[in-house]
């Protein structure tokens, strides 16, 4: 069975096996135990059970049904420390509850377990103080090479370069460092945005608002500067609608939508960069018995499942892609022992139409 960790995690406990030992549950079965119930000697068991040579294939199979039974648990950073290497590496994310985080877990999870790696699984809840611990827990516990995704506080790299101080294989994704000379994997957000704003201008909208992310988290910038760079192309600009930045929360989206109809704002679209923002802006359009597609549009980003139930149009970002993909990039760097590698992997985005902004009718992409 493939191990999961927590890392400082103390309310996920459907989401992870935490090797906790509480004083109340009982003592933990050793080798010595083992052999003790077979009959058999210490060194025996342990061959058996870490797939040495010098043992018979009964007795191995003997030794392992016995170790099954019992309820024999291998203590995996022990053996690691024997065998002078990790087998486990560290993921770092924003949040496990967001799809696009958990399908890369997926992802990286499937990767790692082909390998005979286990996954030690920490989040930063999106504060930069937390995302440091996680670092510093990472690194004590020797692991092979750490993933991760920075949190929407985090504006310092030195923390980050401890890392590549200590030559630990180190790979980011999603949300990075772009200047931090590592491996990265990323999603094309900025062509996607120009192609979600060019279906918004094909469909006949001419006043787009934009919901943008915080711009010091290099998704939101391109996603921005995809947007502004669809408007330029077709002979527009923001003069055309309005960018409201840090606008990606359900509740700031129907907070800016309530706003601008209540003041009369004139707008016939919403280009949200999250799909809760998204979400936000129809749910305060519905209270306003405005309708999508046919008063205003709306599209988001993200393809958060709730987005087919609102027929929401929206961007499928590949997430298990990018965790596979990640993973790769980190056993490649692991394997091949080179420091410094400094890989850049882009995934395509791919571009969801949907109901909410068919104006026309028409699937241009």
């Amino acid at each position: 069975m493939q191990n999961t960790y927590s890392c400082g995690i103390t309310q996920t406990f459907a989401f992870f096996c935490i090797f906790v030992s509480p004083p109340s549950m009982k003592k933990k079965v050793t080798i010595k135990d083992i052999a003790r119930e077979l009959g058999t000697t210490y060194s025996t068991v342990s061959r058996a059970l870490n797939n040495a040579p010098g043992i018979g294939e009964e007795k191995r199979r003997q030794i392992l049904a016995k170790a099954r039974e019992m309820g024999y648990e291998p203590n995996l950073f022990a053996r690691q420390l024997r065998q002078g290497g990790s087998r486990t590496i560290g993921l770092i994310v924003p949040r496990i509850n967001r799809v696009f985080f958990s399908n890369v877990i997926h992802g990286v999870e499937t990767i790692a377990r082909d390998r005979g790696y286990s996954v030690i699984i920490c989040q930063s809840y999106e504060d930069r103080t937390r995302e440091e611990e996680n670092i510093r827990t990472l690194i004590s516990n020797h692991v092979a090479g750490i993933l991760m995704s920075l949190s929407r506080e985090t504006v310092r790299t030195e923390p980050h370069m401890e890392i590549l101080r200590r030559k630990i294989p180190f790979v980011m994704f999603d949300r990075v460092f772009s200047e931090l000379e590592t491996n990265k994997v990323l999603n094309d957000n900025f062509h996607a945005a120009i192609k979600m704003t060019e279906h918004l201008v094909g469909q006949g909208y001419k006043q787009i608002v934009y919901f943008s992310g915080p711009t010091n988290i290099n998704i939101y910038r391109d996603r921005l500067a995809g947007f502004l760079k669809g408007m330029e192309d077709h002979g527009m600009d923001s003069a055309n609608g309005q960018i409201l930045d840090n606008v990606i929360t359900r509740e700031k989206g129907k907070k800016e939508t309530d706003r601008m109809i209540s003041k009369g704002y004139p707008f016939d679209a919403i280009f949200a960069a999250s799909d809760f923002s998204a979400l936000g802006a129809m749910l305060s359009l519905k209270d306003h018995q405005v309708k999508v597609p046919g008063d205003i549009g709306v599209a988001g980003f993200s393809n958060e499942p709730f987005t087919e139930l609102l027929e929401l149009t929206t961007v499928e970002q590949r997430s298990t892609e990018i965790g596979q993909t990640a993973a790769r990039l980190l056993f490649e760097e692991i394997d091949s022992e080179q420091e410094g590698m400094n890989k850049e992997i882009i995934i395509k985005s791919k571009i969801i139409i949907r109901n909410s902004t068919l104006k026309t009718g028409k699937h241009e992409i």
